[in-house]
């Protein structure tokens, strides 16, 4: 570091001259010596580096210094004086191999830890590394991925370190042809932003000119407040332009995601009923607003006693209006007489679990922009539902809904709580008021405390057989902490009774579950929506009943798949479809051969015992007996151009890619002639919320029905046959049917619109309602799946390896098998630390220091099995799977510790402390 730049620093000047190489240019930078590196690199438009934690937790604003792997958001500006600096923006050749790879691999999914990953891998590269699979977990361990489950990350470093790929950086290949995209591995449509650091993500979209928004928030988990004088805080504030409370919402002040449920407050009025909530917000110049100081805002607390605990809430008066004995809501399915077949049962076994807050730990905090635009406000922000924040923010305002645009931004990372507001209402009223362009980015604190979580539960389940080991009845019962308002909580408890016997045939059967009202922060959507939780209670005792008759656990579960033609248990009878079994089957040889390896290892009696688990699971695709459509446009303009108006949210699960093969291939074109616009809600119809595994389904279908519909128009044009085949050129399309060509010349057919020849189509799958024992079609569709975990057991210190997880997944038609292996492999790792490791404390834990989430080198090997049962509803035959893939991974986990130890895991997650109690508990007995 400068010693002159270090005097300036210590000397309070605000800013000194740094000379250094970036990116191979020599340039100089007027900057405060002791700002961030992040924040210079970003405020002279290097997007590329990430900004997700400011703390070194997370990795993903790593950069190379003198050729060194170094986290930006650590490094003072005067360290980079005299530096050579290199960022993901770059053009080295090493740089351009690892970009290719990244993309024919599948190694970026939202893209937002790329830039990190990258360059840490070309360290390791230029320096002369170890590129082995070690070598590459040593050097990539310090960055950060809720995605991917990192494997294709190290598939990619691999390949451009030991094969001449820089050449095929680019669009998906021209070589698909027209009818060959469903089923191809090709790269993704929206990939080579993803790898060359132009994604823009929330807190890339904030213009240099744009105010700063902050937050104030509830330092208790409850307390009423008071604020003071806040215009005089203001005049009296350099930089300060505004604060803003409840009473700046000229609207509702509420939003939610459930009709009948909208009960957050955009700010709270008097009392805070979590810590974390909002009660007003600071607007000012950037400069201002990076140096607000809380203890200086006006603003007075009183703290109240709080209940966090779903017993203590049971037990206690009604915390919130309207929640009475603090239920929010109850779900309930009943089939048959569960009592009865409990009481004639040859086996049954009952247990009670309990699992944990779990924080989605996603890279980028909640961000966005928010600008008025004449009498409308535009909004750009990430979020995984375009319409539905579009219509919540238009109820805020009071506006009427085509007076708001929303135009979302790249997601890094949602997996559901980016399907509720955070930021967004904030800055459009601040925006509105003040006629100025008003960014923000939540800090990784503030995301952690304010924003939604995976429901803890307490769980009591009964499961009983016959003597043949056939399940005669299953009773479950479920108590989860919603927090102090609704979110996606009835959804919870609606969704999980219909899941809680899993993918088998149960002919007597009853669930029920309660939402419970706390004051702590609101839990939502998390993939699964309460379904991984009741699989954990589930398949554990399942595990144990089978143990119970003597019989092998993968094989009771075989025994006990729903089959087709059989009723679910709300009495739903698919004639086809149902694939769990094909699942099941395709793990025997990867479970015969684990069960002969744990055998024979831990016949050694080796203190570091083996295990092997299995669990299965199935997922109900879209909303819950609730209108689910979703539409899509498509047209050909004058110049040949096909434009695919998608407004599915891509979080990297590959919306943008699956519905471009699916318009591709059904009407009959190269993939390459397909052209993407986005979300956005001035211009693309509504394609619902990415959420509950809907998109490649009910988006899916909508594509395949507007691109048919689009295609038969042009037929028709010409007197065409259905067995033509199309070509697309400039201004011209071709169709040759047999022996004939026809030429449909654009222009004469232009009639000044958009496009001269344009479909729109809407899907919307057929469900019912269902009826007070729970009884009708909550869902068109569903996938399955079932996963077999290797993993080990140190049995002295109670640690826990993951060693390989082979995977079966359903998913009917396989239209694009590298995403579906990327949707596997990052929802498993989720699972392994929902199973292992995370669990979110609030008030205690909230930083990604202290919550942890699998890195790297927690990853196994893996193994996947894509399984195609056709579902009669899917586009051809295709069904959802981004949630289910996690929903195994802990069960099985939890399942493989047991069978290396003995010992039974009631409580997520297992840690090392409690893994040992529940040795010691089994040694006992």
């Amino acid at each position: 570091m400068s010693s002159t730049l270090i005097n300036e620093a210590l000397a309070g000047r605000a800013s000194g001259l740094l000379k250094l190489s970036l990116n191979g240019t020599a340039i100089e930078l007027s900057a405060d010596p002791m700002q961030r590196t992040s924040d210079l690199l970003r405020s002279q438009g290097y997007l590329a580096t990430k900004v997700g934690c400011d703390a070194g937790d997370c990795g993903a604003c790593t950069i190379l210094i003198d050729g060194a792997p170094a986290c930006a958001c650590l490094v003072p500006a005067a360290q980079i004086d005299g530096c050579r600096v290199e960022t993901a923006e770059g053009k080295t050749k090493t740089l351009e191999a690892l970009r290719a790879a990244f993309l024919q691999t599948g190694a970026a999914q939202c893209g937002i830890c790329t830039p990190g990953m990258l360059m840490s891998a070309v360290a390791l590269i230029e320096a002369g590394g170890d590129v082995t699979r070690t070598g590459i977990e040593n050097a990539l361990g310090g960055v950060l991925c809720r995605c991917t489950g990192y494997a294709k990350i190290i598939d990619a470093v691999m390949l451009a370190a030991h094969a001449d790929v820089s050449k095929n950086v680019g669009k998906p290949s021209d070589s698909v042809a027209a009818h060959a995209a469903i089923g191809a591995r090709v790269i993704r449509m929206d990939g080579l932003a993803k790898v060359d650091g132009s994604e823009i993500f929330g807190a890339d979209a904030i213009p240099d000119n744009a105010l700063r928004l902050r937050m104030i928030r509830s330092p208790y988990h409850c307390a009423d407040f008071t604020l003071g004088d806040t215009k005089a805080w203001v005049a009296n504030t350099p930089g300060m332009k505004l604060v803003i409370s409840h009473e700046d919402v000229k609207g509702d002040n509420a939003f939610g995601v459930i009709p009948g449920f909208t009960d957050q407050p955009v700010f709270a009025v008097n009392r805070a009923n979590f810590r974390g909530e909002a009660v007003a917000a600071v607007i000012g110049e950037a400069d201002a607003v990076a140096h607000f100081d809380i203890e200086n805002f006006p603003i007075s607390w009183s703290k109240r006693e709080a209940v966090t605990d779903i017993t203590t809430a049971l037990a206690s008066a009604p915390l919130l209006e309207g929640r009475k004995n603090n239920v929010l809501i109850e779900g309930f399915v009943k089939r048959g007489d569960v009592e009865q077949a409990l009481s004639e049962a040859s086996h049954q076994l009952t247990g009670t679990f309990k699992t944990q807050h779990v924080e989605h730990a996603y890279i980028e905090p909640e961000a966005g922009c928010a600008e008025r635009v004449g009498n409308r406000i535009e909004l750009r922000t990430c979020t995984q539902t375009a319409v539905m924040t579009q219509e919540s923010i238009a109820e805020i305002m009071g506006f009427e809904k085509d007076r708001v645009r929303v135009v979302p931004t790249a997601v890094g990372g949602g997996f559901g709580s980016k399907l509720d507001l955070s930021i967004q209402p904030a800055l459009c009223i601040a925006a509105w008021l003040l006629d100025r362009p008003v960014g923000g980015v939540y800090q990784r604190k503030e995301s952690m405390q304010s924003t939604t979580k995976r429901h803890p539960s307490d769980m009591q389940v009964t499961v009983a057989c016959d003597n043949n080991g056939k399940l005669t009845a299953v009773d479950f019962f479920g108590v989860f902490n919603t927090g102090c308002y609704a979110s996606w909580g009835p959804t919870v408890a609606n969704r999980v009774p219909v899941h809680a016997s899993g993918p088998y045939y149960v002919p007597d059967y009853k669930a029920h579950s309660k939402a419970v009202t706390t004051n702590v922060v609101p839990a939502g959507a998390f993939r699964g929506f309460g379904v991984p939780q009741a699989a954990f209670a589930l398949e554990s005792m399942l595990d144990r009943l089978a143990n119970k008759t003597a019989t092998d656990r993968l094989q009771f579960r075989i025994n006990n798949a729903l089959l087709n033609n059989q009723p679910t248990v709300t009495g739903q009878v698919f004639s086809q479809g149902v694939g769990i079994k094909e699942c099941l089957e395709a793990l025997i040889p990867a479970w015969q051969a684990a069960n002969k390896k744990v055998a024979d290892h831990n016949a050694r009696d080796n203190h570091v015992k083996l295990g092997a688990g299995v669990a299965t699971c199935w997922y109900g695709c879209g909303n819950t007996s609730l209108p689910n459509p979703s539409t899509i446009r498509i047209g050909i303009n004058v110049d040949g151009e096909l434009i695919l108006h998608q407004g599915a949210i891509d979080l990297g699960q590959g919306a943008n890619t699956v519905m471009a093969q699916i318009a591709a291939d059904t009407l009959g074109v190269s993939l390459s002639q397909v052209t993407l616009l986005g979300a956005d809600t001035d211009i693309t119809p509504d394609a619902g919320k990415t959420s509950a595994s809907r998109q490649t389904f009910v988006t899916g279908n909508a594509t395949l029905a507007a691109a048919s519909a689009l295609r038969q128009q042009l037929l028709r044009c010409v007197n065409a046959s259905e067995d033509s085949t199309l070509e697309l050129q400039a201004g011209v399309v071709k169709i040759s049917d047999a022996n004939t060509e026809h030429k449909i010349n654009l222009t004469e057919h232009d009639r000044g619109n958009d496009y001269v020849f344009e479909s729109q189509e809407t899907y919307n799958p057929p469900v019912s309602a269902l009826d007070e024992n729970g009884q009708g079609t909550p869902y068109a569709q569903y996938g399955y799946g079932a996963q077999v975990v290797e993993l080990s057991v140190d049995t002295q210190l109670g640690t826990v390896k993951i060693q390989k997880i082979t995977t079966a997944h359903d998913v009917g038609c396989a239209i694009n098998p590298q995403l579906i292996e990327g949707q596997i492999e990052g929802g498993a790792t989720q699972g392994i630390g929902m199973a292992l490791m995370e669990e979110f404390i609030p008030g205690v834990v909230e930083n990604l220091h202290d919550y942890l989430i699998p890195t790297i080198g927690d990853i196994p090997d893996f193994e996947h099995h894509i399984i195609e049962v056709p579902d009669a509803c899917g586009p051809r035959g295709a069904k959802g799977l981004g949630e289910h893939v996690l929903i195994p991974t802990a069960p099985a986990i939890i399942n493989a510790i047991t069978h290396a130890t003995g010992a039974e895991i009631n409580q997520l997650p297992a840690t090392p402390d409690r893994v040992l109690a529940a040795i010691k508990i089994a040694q006992v007995d």
